[in-house]
């Protein structure tokens, strides 16, 4: 459901394999924890990364004006930024902006209640788009 107040922002981009880094992150108790409260879904362990096209780039900008949902670190970790979204037909999705310095602003990651790869057989270089809830 998408309150009066928000809007919808489409993103396009291409998919590519990340690290691997975000499966652990989205593993850890607190995180999960958070996730079920904040977003109300346990994220499937790991990202869709995504690569947004340059005319997307700006629209990744935006993202920092709107009202995020936070993930708030145990000692040693980084924070996070959510905003929920919405993958094809699959609604339990949320972009997910780490707070970390330098991060590249041409990427966003996606968790999803499921393996978003798995369910729509999205290969590297495959384009998406993802639909943000900004408030």
């Amino acid at each position: 459901m998408v309150l009066k107040s928000s809007r919808i922002l489409r993103v396009k981009g291409k998919v590519f394999s990340g690290s691997g880094e975000a499966a652990k992150f989205t593993e850890l108790p607190w995180v999960k924890k958070q996730m079920v409260k904040k977003l109300g879904f346990i994220s499937y362990p790991g990202t869709l990364n995504i690569r947004l096209t340059r005319r997307n780039i700006g629209l990744r900008k935006l993202l920092t004006r709107a009202k995020p949902i936070e993930i708030l670190p145990a000692k040693g970790f980084c924070s996070g930024k959510c905003l929920k979204a919405s993958l094809k037909d699959e609604s339990k999705c949320a972009i997910v902006v780490p707070e970390i310095a330098n991060y590249p602003e041409g990427i966003i990651e996606v968790v999803a209640l499921i393996n978003l790869r798995e369910k729509f057989q999205l290969k590297d270089d495959d384009e998406v788009e993802v639909k943000i809830i900004v408030y």
